[in-house]
């Protein structure tokens, strides 16, 4: 059928200001936005219905309405799309159940081996046990061990907090006192795709949602961010899962007291902070949180 062009309102995506982190692509029910090359196209003018979910979810203001010639919107088309793409997903998930049956078969044939998986992600509760270390107590052993809860207790050294590793003699022969700093992680696992729902550790946690580069690039993260709080980290460019679902549950399901989220300056860090304040506002809890940003030398912006 033959359509014709009319003028009506649509969106206009700013290339310039675009961050590509996504959020639009994610807030356009119809798939009318999507991602070429790190930035936000309109993909299809007959996809958009001009009712603008997506405007709102746009950190940096790239997204606006224009007045144009453009096909009309398409209502059949579009749910003619939105059926393709759940048929795809439930292939691709059938496909995931084909390959986790696999997966638990070798697991299987692993026990009787005696190779019961990779015990390092079971969940541990960690206790405080001076400066040698920390003790880890496992909370739920579930699946792979190495995935399972721990809630970690930092060590503290009798006289401060930071153990004394060495004296060295700078150049001018004065002594200078090298300090390590003692270790604050409370939990583990600590990236948000393998975190628990629900555990011990998160009952009026102060909850830490961090990108995980934020702790390569800051030299005193455990102190300055980690210490006293409840780590969960992730990275929205590598990670191809919506954060927002998961933590939106860990969230409502547990009693957490506030949120901190750290984020590096580069753009696709922006993800991160979108799922992250979207999960707050679909828990329907109202949580104090804040949010950092790193810079790629270092720096608190």
């Amino acid at each position: 059928m033959r359509r014709y062009l009319m003028v009506r309102k649509i969106v206009h995506i700013d290339e310039e200001k675009c961050n590509g982190c996504g959020a639009c692509a994610a807030a356009c029910h119809e798939s009318a936005i999507g991602m070429v090359d790190g930035k936000a196209r309109l993909l299809r003018d007959d996809y958009c219905d001009g009712m603008g979910d997506c405007l709102p979810e746009c950190p940096t203001g790239a997204i606006s309405f224009e007045e144009r010639e453009a096909l009309p919107y398409d209502e059949a088309a579009v749910k003619a799309n939105m059926k393709r793409k759940e048929i795809q997903e439930k292939m691709r998930q059938m496909t995931g159940s084909v390959v986790g049956m696999a997966k638990n078969l070798e697991k299987n044939v692993e026990t009787m081996v005696g190779r019961a998986g990779c015990p390092g992600s079971a969940a541990r509760e960690i206790k405080p046990s001076g400066c040698p270390g920390s003790a880890a107590r496992e909370i739920k052993p579930s699946g792979c061990p190495g995935s399972a809860a721990r809630e970690i207790q930092p060590a503290v050294c009798p006289t401060t907090e930071a153990s004394v590793a060495a004296a060295a003699v700078s150049s001018d022969y004065t002594v200078q006192t090298i300090v390590k700093a003692a270790p604050q992680l409370r939990n583990w696992p600590v990236q948000i795709k393998l975190a628990p729902l629900s555990a011990p550790y998160f009952d009026q946690a102060h909850l830490l949602i961090a990108a995980d580069c934020t702790a390569y690039a800051y030299a005193s993260f455990h102190e300055d961010f980690i210490k006293g709080k409840v780590a969960l980290i992730g990275c929205p460019k590598l990670d191809s899962i919506d954060y927002s679902e998961k933590l939106t549950q860990i969230i409502a399901q547990n009693d957490i007291k506030s949120v901190t989220i750290v984020r590096m300056e580069v753009p696709c860090c922006g993800g991160l902070e979108m799922a992250a304040k979207r999960a707050l506002q679909n828990s329907g809890k109202f949580i104090p949180w804040q949010v950092t940003t790193i810079s790629i030398d270092g720096k608190i912006l």
